[in-house]
């Protein structure tokens, strides 16, 4: 009976972990059928193919319900949309399962909890900045239309004009704070990252090591160093029709980079963040326009992987939510078991999750807690690479109960 069990788990993490390197899901800010350039929808796709996989809220159609964290402010109603006027930055923040995005015209921070069966939406802090007096609407340059959740476990958000750096908290009581305008490096050559003309606009990825890469809408490149504030010039990417504004971007399961465009149906396209050579994706869906993509995938996870593999101690280590009522030990802990204290949780049935810094899901398992300070020892079925990973508890209603980082070595 024991090695059935120790057969059918292995099986399950076998499949398990097969099944998140084939899926390639990820979110899409999409246009309307009948309206292109009303970027109001939210859809889960497949960058594999750029299929539709389903959508999560239609504008036009969907009902729901709305939050606000800010004391002072009212839920929005529900006569004015989540989406308003218009999205072009959204970030999936894959440790408590949320799309954050900012609506452009208002730059709130906002997010859509993706474990609601129906569609519900909170306002973490509304006009991160300032809309000028008299003006009722943010003016172009203050639009977000970058955003991204990076390694270090802050959301990042960036306005146009790249003079407003907003770093997030994702945690119960969040921080939002403007960091600040980006710095031209001095080897950028007269290329500027506040420049209309060649800056504006596009999508913001994370890179496993901790910087951030700005992609906009004219297909210039940039690397961000987030504690210096520095962007750096990296190049224009090649290979994309003339009329492709690169609008939405994300990092597929092979390390590559997807952009999408908001302007026209010309389907998705790929490429290496090396040379920057881009080409379509094969059999590439050409039905919506997207002007914003968000996945957990981070670029160069491939090559930190590898360097964290001889030196743990190099690992990133994001700032996840981490509740005091439950640990971790060994931790880090050596082969494949650690302990998971369960203190002070309400007796009943919790679904722990053991994940990659991605947010893909390599092992589960069903505990019953039933007295406080129960401790729970968690084995994989086969040894799992040295580096750091995410344990996850749900509970029976599917929300989180808390996360918390463990390092293998």
């Amino acid at each position: 009976m024991k090695s059935t069990l120790l057969l059918s788990s292995a099986i399950l993490f076998f499949t398990t972990t097969l099944q998140a390197q084939k899926a390639d899901r990820a979110y899409a800010i999409t246009g309307k059928n009948n309206n292109n350039f009303f970027w109001a929808d939210f859809k889960q796709i497949d960058i594999a193919s750029g299929k539709v996989v389903k959508t999560l809220f239609d504008a036009d159609k969907t009902n729901f319900k709305s939050i606000s964290l800010e004391k002072s402010k009212e839920a929005l109603s529900k006569t004015v949309k989540p989406t308003e006027f218009g999205v072009a930055a959204c970030a999936l923040d894959a440790v408590h399962n949320r799309l954050y995005f900012s609506p452009m015209h208002f730059s709130d921070i906002r997010f859509l909890d993706l474990d609601k069966s129906e569609a519900t939406f909170t306002t973490v802090k509304n006009n991160v900045i300032p809309v000028a007096k008299p003006l009722a609407y943010q003016i172009e340059e203050n639009q977000i239309t970058r955003m991204v959740i990076a390694a270090d476990g802050y959301g990042y958000a960036l306005s146009n004009d790249a003079k407003h750096f907003v770093r997030f908290g994702t945690n119960r009581a969040p921080v939002v704070e403007d960091l600040g305008s980006l710095i031209d490096a001095e080897s950028n050559a007269g290329f500027s990252v506040h420049n209309k003309c060649t800056s504006w606009g596009g999508d913001m990825l994370a890179d496993a090591f901790g910087k951030l890469v700005v992609i906009s809408a004219n297909h210039n490149v940039y690397t961000i160093d987030v504690k210096s504030k520095i962007a750096t010039y990296k190049g224009v990417i090649t290979g994309l029709p003339v009329n492709f504004t690169t609008n939405g971007a994300a990092v597929n399961n092979d390390g590559e980079i997807i952009v999408s465009s908001a302007n026209v149906l010309e389907g998705l396209y790929k490429l290496n963040f090396k040379d920057l050579k881009a080409s379509i994706v094969s059999g590439t869906d050409k039905n919506f326009t997207a002007a914003d993509l968000a996945n957990s995938n981070f670029l160069l996870q491939k090559e930190a992987d590898a360097a964290n593999k001889f030196d743990v101690s190099k690992s990133v280590l994001p700032d996840f939510v981490i509740n005091t009522d439950a640990k971790i030990f060994p931790n880090p802990a050596s082969g494949n078991q650690f302990n998971v204290l369960f203190d002070l949780q309400k007796p009943g049935k919790y679904n722990m999750l053991f994940t990659d810094l991605a947010g893909r899901t390599l092992f589960t398992r069903v505990v019953n807690i039933g007295k406080a300070s129960q401790v729970e020892l968690f084995s994989l079925p086969s040894k799992a690479a040295k580096g750091t990973y995410i344990v996850k508890v749900l509970n029976e209603n599917k929300q989180l109960a808390f996360s918390e980082r463990v390092v293998l070595q």
